[in-house]
């Protein structure tokens, strides 16, 4: 027999990593977990977790024009945590999801503050990412991995996370809530629930990169964390929304599609971890970039396309 291997939908770039705390114009501990997006000159613009030596983290700016090499990164800080106006915002913000808001003619940008109480869902807007106008927290502790949707359904904005239940104990489901104002929120549903037993996706998945809108739905790519003797261990899968009414999951693989293989996936401050905040997708093409976080120490990418992971989906979901 030959020797099989998956064949991998997403493939790595040979220049990884791409962004490190060494390539960075102050000093850092690490950077990770970036959010993405296309500017109107065809830039990409990665909004970049930045750790400091305190361990509290914050948002930092890097352009580039082919989306992978020669990355202009802000000289100081983008987006700092601000504890006197937003107290919630205290031990740092962490993993920005970025969404085009063609209504607003804004860039919504959903991250993660942590808290005295725990890590919670916040909201910023911009058009320039220079200039930012703070909604402040959007969903309480213990909630993270959000995005906003780029549209209104019913008249009504959509944002994706996922809160922690304390029953079963500290179970983790993808969920969706609806609001008319960007700051009353309801109808909270859940949309993908944690497997059970011994899954790769079992007890904790969460949203990873903002949701992508095709013809066909909108993509989620999702981590799932799996409990090993040796640790935590997250992968990532995809499923299909359905385009209309995003509380419907169309497809969902059961199988995990992009994991810890490389040496800088594999260690790092937390081992075993890719984690994906950005992706952009080319709306002629459909090839897509990944922008992942890898062992919470460095960026990484990984490119597939669009039309390989929707046939993927509709034959393993």
């Amino acid at each position: 027999m030959g020797n099989y291997r998956f064949r991998e939908l997403f493939q790595r770039s040979e220049r990884n990593p791409i962004l490190t705390a060494g390539d960075w114009p102050y000093p850092a501990n690490s950077v990770f977990n970036a959010g993405a997006t296309l500017l109107d000159d065809g830039e990409t613009l990665l909004l970049v977790r930045v750790e400091d030596r305190r361990g509290i983290s914050h948002l930092t700016a890097a352009r580039s024009t082919d989306g992978i090499t020669d990355w202009r990164i802000d000289p100081q800080p983008t987006l700092l945590p601000d504890p006197e106006k937003h107290p919630e915002e205290v031990w740092g913000i962490e993993d920005p999801r970025i969404t085009w808001v063609d209504e607003l003619q804004q860039f919504a940008i959903v991250y993660t503050s942590y808290s005295t109480s725990g890590p919670l869902v916040s909201m910023a807007m911009t058009r320039d990412f220079r200039k930012f106008e703070r909604k402040g927290l959007v969903m309480p502790p213990e909630d993270k991995d959000a995005a906003l949707l780029p549209r209104r359904f019913g008249g009504r904005w959509a944002l994706v996370h996922r809160p922690i239940a304390n029953y079963p104990a500290n179970k983790a489901n993808i969920w969706i809530s609806f609001s008319p104002d960007l700051k009353h929120w309801g109808d909270h549903t859940v949309v993908l629930e944690a497997r059970s037993g011994g899954w790769w996706d079992a007890n904790k998945v969460g949203l990873s990169p903002q949701p992508i809108e095709t013809p066909e739905g909108w993509l989620i790519v999702y981590h799932g964390v799996r409990t090993t003797p040796s640790g935590c261990l997250y992968r990532l899968g995809l499923a299909l929304l359905d385009r209309e009414d995003p509380t419907r999951v169309l497809y969902r693989g059961d199988e995990w599609v992009f994991g810890p293989d490389q040496p800088y996936e594999r260690i790092g401050d937390v081992g075993d971890v890719v984690f994906p905040c950005g992706m952009t997708c080319d709306p002629e093409t459909g090839d897509i970039r990944l922008y992942y976080g890898a062992a919470d120490t460095a960026i990484a990418l990984a490119t597939a396309n669009m039309k390989d992971l929707l046939d993927w989906l509709k034959t393993n979901g």
